[in-house]
């Protein structure tokens, strides 16, 4: 899927900003990430709201190989193949899947805001220096000198 067609596909749904991702796009909107265009496929956010419409067009969620095993990554899932043809019911799933983006960045935002505990210090001994002097900026260099040996 290239920019300009992801750029139509949305047009419905309205203004979306597509950003280069791993091997493909992320497509957010008010700043939201709520879809990502990769090599497998389009992919909406979706919760536990909106997965059993998922479920029931027969989508699966991102999944993504490691060395070691299958990764699969159950926020987002893949658009029912079906919708590319309804760019009507395509707006309607991105408000959906921009709801449930909006839902999970309440849920990670903290409850109330956390004051720091003010911690009583002892005061610390400190030598004063003088200032240093700023450095002298000639276009010749100086003359390095070298050190008497003693002894």
């Amino acid at each position: 899927m290239d920019r300009e067609f992801l750029i139509d596909l949305f047009a419905d749904f309205g203004p979306v900003t597509i950003r280069k991702m791993f091997s493909g796009y992320g497509i957010s909107a008010d700043s939201i990430n709520f879809a990502l265009a990769l090599r497998a496929g389009l992919f909406f956010r979706a919760d536990e709201q909106t997965i059993p419409n998922f479920e029931a067009e027969g989508s699966k969620p991102f999944q993504y190989q490691t060395r070691a095993k299958t990764v699969t990554v159950n926020s987002y899932w893949q658009l029912p193949a079906r919708l590319f043809d309804d760019s009507e019911e395509l707006a309607q799933w991105a408000r959906a899947a921009l709801a449930a983006a909006q839902r999970a960045k309440v849920k990670k935002r903290p409850k109330g805001k956390k004051t720091a505990k003010k911690v009583e210090s002892k005061p610390t001994k400190t030598a004063t220096r003088p200032a240093k002097a700023p450095k002298k900026t000639a276009s010749k260099k100086a003359p390095v000198r070298k050190r008497a040996r003693r002894g």
